[in-house]
C-alpha cells in the first residue's frame, strides 16, 4: 500500500532531489542549464506536504527546503496533485511570477526532468553503454537515499522502523564511487549527500555492478552479504531498520 502524502515526499526529496546530482554528472543536463539567460529558483509548495525550492543557474542545481529565495512558485492543493506533476506532467497553480513559472516549467525544467527520467528508468539498450550505466546507477543511489528519509519520516509502515532506530549517522555508499550520510536524530531521518565522517553504521556495496543488480532486484542481498560484497559494520540494528525501509522504497519507486 502506498500513502499518497509519503509519495509526495518521495517525489520531492527522492526524484526531483536527484536533479542537483544529475546537473553535476550529466553533460546533457549541463548543456540545458548553459542555455539559461538568468538564474531561476522554482518553488514547489504542496498543501499539508513538502515545500522545496530548486535553484537553477548555468553552473548547476541546488535544492533547499522552504520557499526562501524563490523567484517563482507553483502551489499544489494536495499531495495527489503534486504527484500528478511527476507522473502525468500536470502542473499546479502558479502563485508567484506566473510567467516565469510557465516559461521555465515548459522549457528547461521539462527538458531536465525528461533527461532524469531517461537516466533513472533506462532502456536495456542504454544500459549497454558503460558510461551511461555508471551514471544511471550512481543517480539511482541518490534517489534511493532521498526516498529513505522521505519514507522514514512520512510513510506509516516505514515510521515503525524509524522509531526503533537509534540516533547517529549511517554511511551508505558504493565503494570508490558515491557515498551518502543518513542522519538519525530523535527518530527523524535526514539525507545528506556527502560522505559520512563519523558513521555509527556502514553499508557499502563492493562496486557499481553489484549496486545495479541490487537496485533492479536481480541480485540476492543475503547471498551477497554472505560473500562479503555488501560490507556491513557498526550498529547492525540501524542497518536492519534501514533495510526494512529500503523494502518500502522498492514499493514506492518500483
Amino acid at each position: 500500500m502506498i500513502d499518497t502524502k509519503a509519495m509526495a515526499y518521495v517525489n520531492m526529496y527522492g526524484v526531483l532531489g536527484t536533479l542537483e546530482n544529475m546537473c553535476q554528472l550529466d553533460d546533457e543536463a549541463r548543456a540545458i542549464l548553459a542555455q539559461l539567460k538568468k538564474p531561476v529558483s522554482l518553488c514547489f509548495r504542496v498543501k499539508n506536504g513538502p515545500c522545496c525550492t530548486f535553484h537553477f543557474t548555468r553552473e548547476g542545481c541546488r535544492m533547499t527546503e522552504g520557499d526562501d529565495g524563490c523567484t517563482c512558485k507553483m502551489s499544489f492543493s494536495s499531495a495527489e496533485a503534486f504527484n500528478n506533476l511527476i507522473d502525468h506532467s500536470k502542473p499546479g497553480m502558479p502563485t508567484k511570477n506566473p510567467i516565469q513559472v510557465i516559461t521555465f516549467l515548459l522549457g528547461p525544467f521539462t527538458m531536465l526532468t525528461d533527461r532524469l527520467n531517461a537516466i533513472l528508468r533506462p532502456s536495456e539498450e542504454a544500459m549497454q553503454d558503460r558510461v551511461f550505466f555508471e551514471k544511471s546507477t550512481t543517480l539511482t543511489l541518490y534517489t534511493i537515499a532521498g526516498a529513505i528519509s522521505a519514507l522514514a519520516n512520512n510513510d506509516p509502515i516505514s515510521k515503525i522502523s524509524a522509531d526503533y532506530t537509534v540516533d547517529g549517522d549511517i554511511s551508505l555508499g558504493i565503494k570508490d564511487t558515491a557515498y551518502i550520510t543518513l542522519r538519525v536524530q530523535n527518530k527523524h531521518f535526514t539525507t545528506i549527500k556527502q560522505r559520512c565522517e563519523n558513521p555509527r553504521a556502514i553499508m557499502e556495496f563492493a562496486d557499481l555492478d553489484l549496486a545495479a543488480g541490487l537496485f533492479a532486484g536481480n541480485v540476492s542481498t543475503i547471498n551477497e552479504m554472505c560473500k562479503g560484497t555488501i560490507h556491513l559494520r557498526g550498529m547492525i540494528s540501524m542497518l536492519d531498520n534501514v533495510n526494512r525501509i529500503l523494502d518500502r522504497v522498492s514499493v514506492y519507486l518500483g
